[in-house]
């Protein structure tokens, strides 16, 4: 079997998804243009020789709408015979990009495609398309389409996770997210210029320095009242033997919403042949789930799990695992069903510092993964993300 190799993973810093956030004033297209660019200067790739553009991008509207992957590529500029296609996994559509790149590769179809994602949330708010299954209340139920928090809290009340446990999780992202910044650990991070300020933005903008436990206590719960409107009643008679949902998730220990995009080069050996430099990583095995919808975002985990059952490996076996923060009780969850150690999980932050940028987070995870196993000397890791109604990807790579 041709094997897949991940030749080059970049992104952009990530903004507040606010109109005063630092990458508001680019399109999603002038965005991805940004990185286009940086991916053709930092690799010597023939960009007529491009199988195939696959992007993840969850809200498809408004500027966002129309296949972005094909139409940022048009904007940037490049061959109008490159094809492109847009994908929806909900928050786990950019490590899906990655996959489905890697599928056509192990196929035989391409030996190269570039794969990542984009999400501008201060231009394209999340639910501006409007889907039924989450603006009707009746459609919504009968689908299982809850939103993100109320799955939390679920998780939260399954697993008996205080409030305490949840602030203390995203202090503990907050700490390192700032750390990894501080250090300059964030190596694939691309500088993006603000076309109204002139100002080059280089790091992520949502970091809290500040955050701590005493100061996250004070926010109040975020999905209680819309648990009121029953969402409650329907995961308690989906779970009976809970007698209540605890709601612990608040605005501080739930991922920033936020702006950004990445880009990962994917291609067969005989691509480092012709860029003449050797690949990052191998990605060795994927595994794609959908797991309790009444949870909603406890995908990662299961996915996860399914994937180390899989190829017969243990936590040990792993040296880093960079799951997605999608919500501070979900972080619990995977650490006790897994039994990960402290050291070896999200060790540079995660999304409730870093943000969201939903269609982008995947690949910038894996992104994150390569850059630490690289600057830590270390071989395998697995990079997973949630979506929606339960669904979830679980990617395992092994640095070249």
């Amino acid at each position: 079997m041709t094997h897949a190799y991940i030749y080059d993973a970049i992104r952009t810093p990530r903004g507040r998804a606010k109109e005063t956030g630092s990458l508001h004033a680019l399109s999603p297209l002038a965005l991805l243009k940004t990185l286009y660019d940086a991916l053709a200067e930092r690799n010597p790739l023939d960009k007529s020789q491009v199988d195939d553009v696959i992007l993840g991008c969850v809200t498809q509207a408004g500027d966002q709408a129309a296949n972005i992957a094909k139409t940022s590529l048009l904007y940037a500029g490049w061959p109008s015979h490159v094809p492109g296609i847009t994908v929806n996994r909900f928050c786990s559509s950019g490590l899906d990009a990655i996959n489905f790149a890697a599928l056509k590769v192990q196929g035989g179809q391409a030996g190269m495609v570039i794969a990542g994602g984009v999400e501008m949330m201060s231009r394209v708010p999340m639910l501006s398309d409007k889907a039924t299954v989450f603006t009707d209340p009746k459609m919504a139920a009968r689908c299982q389409m809850l939103m993100m928090g109320n799955g939390a809290d679920l998780i939260a009340s399954q697993y008996q996770i205080s409030r305490e446990d949840a602030d203390q999780v995203a202090v503990t992202s907050q700490q390192r997210a700032a750390r990894a910044r501080d250090n300059g650990w964030f190596r694939s991070v691309v500088p993006v210029v603000n076309p109204e300020t002139g100002v080059n933005v280089v790091h992520d903008e949502c970091i809290r320095d500040n955050a701590n436990v005493e100061s996250l206590a004070q926010m109040p719960p975020a999905f209680a009242e819309l648990g009121a409107k029953g969402i409650d009643a329907l995961q308690l008679q989906g779970h009976t033997k809970l007698t209540e949902i605890q709601h612990i998730h608040t605005a501080g220990n739930s991922p920033a919403m936020a702006d950004g995009a990445a880009l990962v080069l994917v291609g067969d050996e005989a691509l480092g042949e012709t860029l003449g430099k050797a690949p990052r990583a191998r990605i060795c095995a994927v595994a794609s789930v959908c797991d309790d919808p009444l949870t909603v975002i406890s995908g990662c985990c299961a996915a996860t799990q399914k994937l180390m059952q899989e190829q017969a490996l243990t936590a040990d076996d792993i040296d880093l695992f960079e799951l997605h923060e999608a919500f501070a009780a979900t972080v619990i969850k995977c650490q006790r069903d897994l039994g990960i150690s402290e050291d070896k999980l999200n060790v540079n932050g995660g999304v409730i510092a870093l943000g969201h940028p939903m269609g982008a987070t995947g690949a910038i995870m894996a992104g994150t993964l390569i850059d630490e196993l690289e600057r830590r000397g270390l071989k395998r890791g697995i990079v997973a993300a949630s979506g929606a109604a339960g669904t979830g990807t679980a990617m395992l790579l092994e640095r070249c």
